[in-house]
């Protein structure tokens, strides 16, 4: 997954406003934005490019002048506004307005945007005219035909807002974003990932190369978005339906068809791959190097597997790079969230308590495979250092064909809860040992909070849950159960007892005469992640 430093242009919508700006009666009189000659398109037209380019040798994407791009760095870019009143689908067009990414240090490659009306496909150009930006900017260097980055979609043309207000965004390789029903950026989606975390072998970033971007007549309606993806061991075509609405508190929902074609045999292919950052919570080595009590885009994977199990996996920020692996057939769905809604557990302005999580649902089913959950180290907030993905047990070799569809939720909580269990809230670990005693060395003592009143409501006064708890290295001690004062939330608490160096898989849930009252709680512990803050 490479821990690349990415989120430079993760924006925020507050940010995205100052990026874009306002229009001005001062800017010079221009010619309207040159559209190419249209063409008939169809999905199943970029499909078949897609698995003809995959019987064909890999050519990289257009790079213009990579001297000077690399002079287009964060401020830089930051000074380049794209002009809205250019964007398509900004009149009697369309539903929701498109606007356009310059090329910067970190997008050097050039993406072809098309505009598609009523099935006919037209090549909206490159021009430096179609940006504000200072005379001085190393942008105007460029050559004209250099294209653009990516592109997004802003609010719907009719509400006040719209130009200063977006709500997706493709930038980046295969990378795309939405914001959530708190109308916050934060973590990410890609088209596919190949080749994280194998050892000796370099990660591989395939590229959007080509965007095909249809008319919403209104915006209750989708807007569908094609893509062609493009990498030495891979080719694609993904159409993507983009549902916003009036509502905002609905967050936005992704329908998503993939075509995937191998060129080459792929190690680790990631399917439907989720990427996001996660430096402390609660927990962790790095919570006394920094004044705020957590900094996360996401606190766990949530797995709703195939037999109906609800798993939570907290996330770690582990010593060295780690990959878990939950084997599954047919699963519900996963997603990486953001479960911590409370401001005060961040005291941040750039509102960590707003940020989506993202659901994944399989429309047709995935058969045998397993979803990772990629952990690579981090020191600082600026780099997305989580990943999670289906891999599938088929063989990804060359010439072999996938095809995907499922659903993505970018909400502010999962979109099919279990109503008959609570979940996992907050995950605490600290020195175990006895009250009164001196601390041993090798004992840590956890503390899990379930929470959902509905469930925990049930408890009997004076009844005490059973916490059943495991561990695949050391010794559990005291095992027991707790309410937490004022609420419904109850604790499991325990001690372990490991050897240094040692990593430990710890399970847990709690049940009430054999009936389950919890989702299971997964945990990877590796006390050198802790050592440093203890």
């Amino acid at each position: 997954m490479g821990q690349i430093n990415r989120r430079h242009f993760l924006y925020t919508t507050a940010a995205t406003a100052a990026l874009l700006g306002a229009p001005s009666a001062l800017r010079p009189a221009r010619a309207a934005a040159v559209m190419g000659e249209p063409f008939d398109f169809s999905y199943d037209w970029l499909v078949q490019r897609a698995r003809d380019s995959a019987a064909a040798p890999y050519v990289a994407p257009y790079r213009p002048d990579p001297e000077i791009v690399q002079q287009i760095d964060y401020e830089q870019h930051g000074k380049i506004k794209f002009r809205t009143q250019d964007s398509p689908f900004a009149g009697a067009g369309g539903a929701y307005p498109a606007t356009f990414f310059h090329l910067g240090q970190f997008f050097g490659k050039s993406v072809a945007m098309h505009v598609v009306v009523n099935g006919q496909a037209r090549e909206f150009e490159y021009s430096p005219d179609l940006f504000d930006m200072p005379d001085d900017s190393p942008a105007r260097r460029l050559p004209s035909d250099s294209g653009f980055a990516g592109f997004r979609l802003q609010e719907w043309n009719g509400a006040q807002d719209w130009r200063t207000q977006d709500w997706v965004a493709f930038l980046g390789a295969s990378y795309f974003r939405a914001i959530g029903a708190s109308g916050q950026y934060g973590l990410s989606a890609r088209g596919v990932v190949i080749n994280a975390a194998v050892p000796d072998v370099p990660e591989e970033f395939p590229d959007f190369t080509e965007f095909y971007i249809d008319e919403a007549e209104n915006p209750e309606q989708p807007v569908v978005v094609c893509a062609l993806l493009n990498g030495p061991s891979i080719t694609g075509a993904f159409r993507f339906y983009l549902m916003r609405g009036l509502d905002r508190t609905k967050g936005v929902q992704m329908e998503v068809e993939a075509n995937l074609f191998l060129r080459e045999d792929i190690q680790r292919l990631g399917l439907m791959p989720l990427t996001s950052m996660f430096w402390y919570g609660e927990y962790g080595r790095e919570r006394l190097n920094d004044w705020r009590p957590e900094v996360h885009d996401s606190d766990g994977l949530a797995l709703w597997t195939g037999s109906g199990e609800r798993i939570w996996r907290p996330l770690n920020n582990p010593p060295f790079t780690t990959v878990s692996s939950f084997s599954d057939d047919n699963p519900r769905g996963f997603g990486l969230l953001q479960r911590d809604r409370n401001f005060d557990h961040y005291q941040d302005g750039v509102m960590y308590d707003r940020r989506p999580s993202l659901w994944v649902q399989p429309i047709e089913p995935l058969g045998a495979g397993r979803v990772e959950l990629l952990e690579i180290p981090t020191d600082d907030e600026i780099h997305d250092n989580i990943g999670a993905f289906w891999v599938p047990d088929a063989p990804a070799t060359k010439g072999s064909e996938f095809r995907l569809h499922y659903r993505l939720a970018w909400q502010d909580n999962e979109p099919f809860p279990a109503e008959n269990v609570a979940q996992a809230k907050a995950t605490r670990v600290g020195r175990g040992g006895e009250p009164g005693k001196p601390r041993p060395q090798d004992v840590f003592k956890f503390a899990v909070e379930f929470d959902r009143p509905a469930v925990m409501q049930q408890i009997p006064w004076g009844v005490f849950p059973k916490v059943n708890v495991t561990t695949s290295a050391g010794e559990i001690i005291r095992p027991f159960a707790e309410p937490v004062p004022n609420g419904n939330v109850w604790r499991a608490v325990f001690d372990l007892k490991i050897d240094p160096e040692t990593m430990a898989e710890i399970r847990l849930f709690m049940d009430l005469e054999g009936r389950p009252l919890t989702e299971t709680w997964m945990y990877q512990f590796d006390r050198r992640s802790l050592l440093p803050a203890l």
